[in-house]
């Protein structure tokens, strides 16, 4: 049964070129929350997205079904001047355009902003590249990783004893992809004044500078340049990864006053919180490792589940390290349809992260997963470019589409 489109921006047409994440992740948050998002794909081979993955069950990877959701497919070579051609018919039709090219591209292809405004002043292009539209790093190659080092996030993580590590997963690129539509929602809100559109330059490594708190203006005023410190954060106690009888692991944040408390009192140990090196949060700080010793120690000694119910039953924050399987079984995420399902051509029932934020007038949805290579072409370019058949039949003999 089709999903509904409820969403916020279901009368904004978006052309969504590039490939990889921090492009395509923009378009899937825009078309989780409505817009008619139009991907253009190279006609032979697509968004390397498509290959991607531990395994490719049944010739697909895991990975397209998330990142190509609520999008229509257009096979398109945008190197050849016919490409560029209704390329650049579209996008005179649409209200926004997400390119994460190398800086240069577009110009070569003649879809600078400056000649797609020309016909389209309305138009919003967000541009998410490695280091942005100017300055003298601006044409290199920029990947995920590159932003993340560059941006201070690689060098404060891992363990201080050892090289820098990776978060697990592309956050370099998805910080780029939402600070994308960040703008582009702000980008919108003014062309509502205005009427016109703009750039929205998003740089993978000033996307993760961002979010790196204060650690540029700490080392400004002090100094101190902040260095890799494992599971905690230095000074900020208890906060932090301990064991529990059977190999689980629990995450316990008590590092408030109130809620250190509330947690030696679940631990038997009211001595704890009167004692002067744990009696505020700057003393935690200092003793942050004897701290953490005395916790793990008792924390040891219970089964992950019961420890849980303690904890919760006093109020002190703490969680289980979730797994997939995990976040498929809890009931928050089953009562908040945090994980949804949807139905795939080829897997079938397929179970993924639903849209988010919820909003509660005009919420997002996961309308259909990522669609085929190339299932939209012909529906799109005869409605949107003036395709005839016979037209559709040259540019696909000629390998344009």
């Amino acid at each position: 049964m089709p999903v509904p489109n409820q969403g916020p921006l279901a009368d904004l047409v978006v052309i969504e070129m590039g490939s990889l994440i921090a492009g395509p992740f923009a378009g899937q948050i825009l078309g989780d929350f409505g817009a008619e998002v139009i991907k253009l794909e190279d006609p032979k081979i697509g968004d390397p997205m498509r290959q991607w993955g531990r395994s490719l069950p049944k010739g697909h990877s895991p990975w397209w079904p998330v990142i190509g959701r609520n999008k229509k497919s257009v096979g398109l070579d945008l190197r050849t001047p016919e490409g560029q051609v209704i390329a650049k018919a579209l996008i005179d039709q649409a209200d926004i355009v997400i390119e994460n090219f190398r800086p240069g591209a577009m110009e070569k292809w003649g879809l600078s902003y400056e000649a797609l405004a020309a016909s389209n002043p309305k138009l919003i292009m967000a541009r998410v590249s490695g280091f942005g539209q100017s300055g003298p790093y601006a044409s290199r190659a920029g990947y995920g990783l590159i932003g993340e080092a560059m941006g201070g996030l690689r060098y404060v993580t891992g363990e201080a004893d050892r090289p820098p590590a990776r978060a697990g997963i592309s956050i370099g690129d998805s910080l780029a992809a939402m600070h994308a539509v960040m703008g582009i929602t702000m980008a919108l809100h003014a062309r509502a004044r205005t009427g016109l559109g703009q750039v929205v330059d998003a740089a993978l490594y000033e996307s993760v500078l961002a979010v790196m708190e204060n650690l540029v203006t700490e080392y400004d005023i002090t100094g101190y340049v902040r260095e890799r410190s494992g599971s905690v954060l230095p000074g900020i106690a208890p906060s932090n990864a301990y064991p529990c009888s059977g190999g689980d692991m629990i995450l316990i944040g008590g590092n408030g006053d109130t809620v250190f408390a509330r947690l030696t009192e679940a631990m038997g140990r009211d001595d704890l919180k009167i004692d002067p090196k744990f009696v505020d949060h700057a003393a935690r700080g200092v003793n942050q490792a004897e701290l953490d010793a005395i916790i793990a120690d008792w924390t040891s000694g219970f089964a992950l589940a019961d420890l849980l119910a303690l904890l919760g039953s006093k109020g002190v924050p703490s969680s289980r390290v979730f797994r997939a399987p995990d976040m498929l079984e809890d009931p928050q995420f089953q009562a908040r349809e945090a994980i949804i399902t949807t139905e795939h051509p080829v897997f079938g029932p397929i179970r993924m992260q639903n849209a988010f934020p919820k909003l509660s007038r005009t919420p997002g949805a996961v309308r259909w997963p990522g669609p085929a290579l190339g299932e939209h072409t012909d529906e799109v370019l005869s409605a949107r470019a003036s395709c005839s058949p016979e037209r559709l039949a040259q540019l696909r003999a000629t390998g344009v589409i």
